[in-house]
Order: structure tokens, then sequence, then C-alpha cells
């Protein structure tokens, strides 16, 4: 069945509005824009690979053609699991000018996880690569719906994108029609599909634009050290709107001097990072090196940084970096730390995340929904025209999400009287590393699956390099049991992505629990670090 603007979940947050029921820009014809106006300009840039902004949308009006033959329709789910490079680049744009919903999945995802968003999604085709064979098994076994397949890497595929014939007319799209499934978690342990839309998108990227990269050029580019598949696709379709080529690395890690390389050859203006891939530029002797005068902004975001980590990056690369708090479901629109900012009364703002993005509103609230008064803790919450339609068929977390008419965070902090925020804590206990989130409750109950394992309490401890490492304890069934870390990640080999894996398992013969028999995860937790003080008699920050 294709979804439809009218079948999205109720927009709890807003009232109905005549906009809804009128015909917007697809955002696919930014790329169809920004081709007519610079065809022959580079686009995307991969090693020795350079393709222009005309030959882009070429080929992605191909592709689009190709699967309007097969059958795909405006609200139709297409599952993509690529790495990055220019078929991933280009899927999104065919989704989008097909008015269809671009699913795009983590390439580290085990098969059983790529199946389980294959079915809730209800995707009818799927682009990927060989490598990810036993993933696409897993996906048409696990949905039935899942008609379609397109091999990236084969022969056929390059047959199809190189048929140019008329261009590709855009699909009609109203406001709240689905463009994007950002796939995220929650304290369930099963990832929701945030809904994201044309209309809503249209409004990120100007914000983007005004907020992020004021002055972007289609002189410009940007460097790609994150999967397009998530934070680094959205701030793609930013430098799309201004003709700035994407520049990619080779390979899936991080190579930093290859990096220092690149935004030297290529001049490269921008950079979309996370906390722990900035410290790792900010620390690697390359930087140094090699001439990186040419950025202009360094964007960090999708986990707190420490001060000294950024005074580290402010020494390496100079004042270009740009902080943004922000969420899957608000797509980064939540709060902005300015480039001056970051320099600011000799770094008083460092630990901020900043004020309110533009044409947002942030508060942090307590129980009752209201507003608390400056420098109080809260729950921080936001509305605002960047805050997404609302999760795909899970009205219970809609209602949880949006109450008093806000969107919640589950992120707890203070605002300042000059509208300053400051990140405090979490509600639920998800825990980032290395700048992805993790939820324990999914681990935990990967974890009671291994036959061995009577009880399982996963939850997050600071670590300087990743910003937070996860640490399981464990109780077995059998006291005598000889279980090893190796065995239970073992175990966790075909359930879980390795990101969320945890970086040390600890067996207790048992846990500390509540007068009702629930463990508190709190008290384990604050008894593992003082287990770990004693051990290795270092203070671990709580």
């Amino acid at each position: 069945m294709s979804v439809v603007a009218t079948s999205l979940p109720k927009i709890l947050h807003m009232p109905e509005m005549p906009r809804g029921l009128q015909q917007v820009m697809n955002l696919g014809d930014l790329l169809t824009q920004t081709a007519r106006k610079y065809p022959d300009l580079p686009g995307f840039i991969q090693g020795d690979l350079t393709c222009s902004w005309a030959a882009i949308n070429a080929r992605v009006d191909a592709l689009a053609h190709h699967l309007k033959a097969l059958g795909i329709c405006p609200g139709d789910r297409i599952l993509v699991q690529l790495t990055n490079g220019l078929p991933l680049f280009e899927s999104a744009w065919v989704a989008f000018k097909l008015g269809a919903v671009w699913v795009p999945v983590n390439y580290r995802l085990t098969p059983l996880e790529v199946a389980y968003l294959a079915k809730s999604s209800g995707a009818v085709v799927m682009l990927t690569q060989a490598a990810f064979e036993a993933h696409l098994v897993a996906a048409k076994a696990a949905s039935p719906a899942l008609q379609q397949v397109l091999m990236t890497d084969q022969a056929d595929y390059a047959e199809i994108v190189a048929t140019h014939g008329v261009p590709f007319v855009s699909a009609g799209v109203t406001y709240h029609h689905p463009l994007w499934f950002f796939f995220t978690s929650g304290t369930t342990g099963r990832p929701k599909a945030a809904v994201l839309t044309h209309g809503q998108m249209a409004f990120v990227v100007t914000n983007h634009l005004a907020d992020l990269l004021p002055g972007l050029r289609h002189d410009d580019c940007s460097l790609v050290v994150a999967p397009l598949s998530h934070g680094a696709g959205i701030h793609a379709l930013v430098n799309v709107a201004r003709g700035a080529a994407s520049v990619l690395l080779r390979g899936d890690s991080l190579d930093c001097e290859a990096a220092f390389a690149t935004i030297e050859k290529h001049r490269v203006s921008n950079i979309f990072t996370v906390p722990t891939i900035l410290k790792r530029l900010a620390e690697d002797p390359a930087a140094l090196r090699f001439d990186h005068s040419s950025l202009k902004q360094v964007i960090y975001a999708g986990a707190p940084m420490y001060k000294a980590d950024q005074q580290r990056a402010l020494a390496a690369l100079g004042p270009v970096i740009v902080q943004y708090f922000g969420l899957g479901e608000v797509t980064g629109n939540i709060t902005v730390l300015r480039t001056e900012e970051h320099v600011e009364s000799s770094g008083a703002l460092l630990g901020s995340c900043g004020t309110a993005r533009s044409g947002m509103e942030v508060a942090a609230l307590d129980d009752q929904c209201q507003p608390v008064a400056a420098g109080v803790q809260g729950e921080l919450c936001t509305r605002g025209p960047a805050v997404f339609a609302g999760y795909w068929d899970n009205p219970q977390a809609n209602e949880q999400a949006f109450r008093g008419g806000w969107f919640h965070t589950g992120d707890l902090g203070v605002v300042d009287e000059r509208g300053f925020v400051t990140i405090t804590g979490r509600s639920s206990d998800m825990y980032i590393s290395g700048g992805s989130n993790v939820y324990p409750r999914e681990i935990e109950e990967a974890l009671l699956t291994m036959p061995g394992i009577a009880e399982a309490v996963v939850f997050g401890v600071p670590d300087p390099q990743w910003g937070e490492l996860g640490v399981a304890v464990l109780v077995a069934r059998d006291p005598m049991a000889a279980i090893v870390p190796d065995q239970v990640l073992a175990h966790l080999e075909p359930l879980l992505a390795k990101y969320k894996w945890p970086r040390s398992i600890a067996f207790w013969p048992s846990v500390p629990k509540s007068a009702y028999g629930k463990l508190v995860k709190k008290d384990i937790r604050a008894e593992y670090l003082r287990r770990l003080e004693l051990l290795t008699g270092l203070r671990t920050s709580v």
C-alpha cells in the first residue's frame, strides 16, 4: 500500500492549516534547478570520479523513469542500503522526484536489523550492493511487500542510469507529503520511522543556509566524512541547493591524513562532523602539515563535546567550528552555537549548545509541560516548522513525544537569561557513543536471548575519545558457568551493529534492585564506577 499525505500520523503540535492542502515545491527540484544553473560545475567528487551537476541530474532522471516504469508510485518506500558513494547520493533525489519515501539504512546494521526496517517501513523496492547480499535476503524474507531490487554495483544499473532521455517531471506534493523515513530508536529498543516531509525539509534547508552555512556559494565544496544516510545527507541537500560540490573520501573509515590532503586539494570550505571525528581531526599531526585555510565552517553535532576538546579544535583549525543541537525528528534544527560564539568572552560559552535556531522555539519544561525559570533544569523541548510530522504507524510514540504542544527531546538542560542552552543529562538512559545514539533497552533485549544470561543491564560511562562507551553488567543463570566476554560478543554479532556492542562486560553474582524488585540502573551504574575506581585508582566523572 502506498503512503499518502493523509495517512500520516496526526500532527499533534500544530493545527491543520490550508498549506497542507496546497502543492509545494518537490524538494527533488533543488537538484534540477542547480543542474540548470551550473550544468558543468562538479557536484560530486570521490577519488578519481568527478560528476557534474548536469550528469548527476541526468542519472537521477533516468533512474526515476526506470522505477516509475516498474510501478513505483508516489508514497512508495524505497529502502537503500549502500556505502557512501554516488549511488547513495543520487538515490535520495530519485526518491524525492518520484514523490516516494527515501528509507536509507545505516550500512553497519546487521541483516536482522535491516529486515526489521524493511518490514516496518513497508518498502517495495531496495537499492543495495553485493556486499549486503545477506541483508537483502533477510529483508525479502521479512517483508513480502519488497518485490523489486536494484544492485548498484552491477552492469545493468550502470546501463539504467546512462539511459538519458527526456527530463523526469517531479511528482506533485503537498507540504505534508512524506519524503524521508529517518529511523531513530527509543526506550522501547525498536527503531521508529520519523516522517520528514517536503515542506518541513524545505524549511530545514533554508534554515541551515541561514544559521550554519551563511554565504554558501557554488564555488564552495563540502567534505563528507559521515554516512550520507543520516545527518551528512541533510547537509548534502543544503550544499546542493547552492551548487557546492560534495567531496567524499575513499573507503568507509576516517583517514585523517587523507581528509586534510583532500581539504587542501579541493579547497574545502565546510565539513559536517560529530565530536569524535572533530576531535580526531584536531589532534592528528596532519592538521599541521596541510593547508586548511579554506575552511569556513566545521559543523559538529550529535553529542555534547568536552570544553577541552572544543579548545583544541579551535587551536588546530581556527575559529571555524559551529555546533548545533538537534535530533533526527527535528533534523538538527533546535539550537546553534556560531563560530564567533565559540570565542566570545574567551570561551565563556563553551559547553553551551547555543541558542534557538531561526524560526524555532526552545524551552526547558517541567513535568506539567510548563517553562521553568532561567537556569533551572527541565526537559528541553522545541516547536516550529522544522519539527517532523510524527512517527510512522506509532500513535503511542506520537502522543508521548508531542505532549503539551511541544516536541520532547528527552534531553535535560537549562536555558540561561540570554537563551543559551546547556545540556545536563537525559531523561532516558540513551547514551551517545561516537556521535551515534545507543539505546540500552535494545541491547539488553538482545543479551537476554543468550541462554546463559539471567539479567542484563546496559548503560553509558564517560570516555574522553568517544564521549561515552557502553557497559554491560550481566548475571549468569548458573553462578558456576564460565561465560566470557568473547562469547557474549559472538552472540551479539548477528543481532546488533558493532557500534552498539558494550565495550566493557562485567559479570556480577547479582545486581541491586528496588523494594519492588526492579533493576535500578542508576545504582548499578554508580556501583560499577565505584568498583572501577577501586580497581584502577582513577576517579571517573559521573
